[in-house]
């Protein structure tokens, strides 16, 4: 291998290697490979082609939050996992979602059939941000998960749960219900009321 093709893999693999193995061809490029070149990669089994515009290293060992960084990369950095997904990543409730769910800006074309996507600008205050990708806070969260389908009984749970690790107060959630649209108000401060009667603070 000459010392560019050398160079070039060694900036791919540190690349990739903050990424659980995973790159875009966008990203290929700014490194120095071409498209003719990321064709010939693929084709030579170096690297993995997982979707378009998007590949992997092979034999890269496997992690529970792979798939989080695969569709961040996919959004182009720009999705946040949210809903659902997110009451998983910060273990609220019992929800154990089929499909990742994933808020993109307004502006975003992003589409695809694998993902549930929610459309919004969600401010800064709102995200926590991971090594390769970012998830909504608990409170925002909660508010998300209101204003959807989510039952009620999952909300509660997953409000208790908040309350008890000291990831929400009775006064961040009031002060984001009083943003809310009234359905998701309602059912955000039912949650509330129930976690206070349980720890019996009403």
């Amino acid at each position: 291998m000459s010392g560019r093709n050398l160079d070039l893999r060694r900036r791919l693999e540190a690349l990739a290697f903050g990424q659980a193995g995973y790159f875009t061809a966008a990203q290929a490029l700014r490194v120095g490979y071409s498209y003719q070149a990321q064709k010939y990669h693929v084709d030579s089994g170096n690297w993995i082609r997982v979707d378009r515009g998007l590949f992997r290293l092979p034999h890269w060992p496997a992690e529970p939050t792979d798939e989080f960084v695969l569709w961040t990369l996919w959004s182009h950095g720009q999705g946040v996992l949210s809903h659902d997904t997110a009451l998983a990543i910060h273990n609220l409730g019992d929800v154990d979602p089929a499909k990742i769910n994933l808020t993109i800006p307004k502006d975003s074309r992003a589409r695809h059939p694998l993902v549930v996507l929610h459309v919004a600008d969600i401010p800064e205050e709102d995200i926590e941000h991971r090594r390769s990708w970012s998830v909504t806070s608990p409170l925002r969260t909660l508010a998300d998960v209101s204003a959807g389908d989510l039952s009620q009984e999952h909300i509660d749970t997953a409000m208790n749960d908040a309350m008890h690790r000291g990831l929400v107060t009775p006064r961040s959630v009031r002060t984001r219900s009083a943003g809310l649209g009234d359905r998701a108000a309602l059912r955000l401060e039912r949650a509330l009321t129930a976690a206070l009667e349980d720890y019996g603070h009403l």
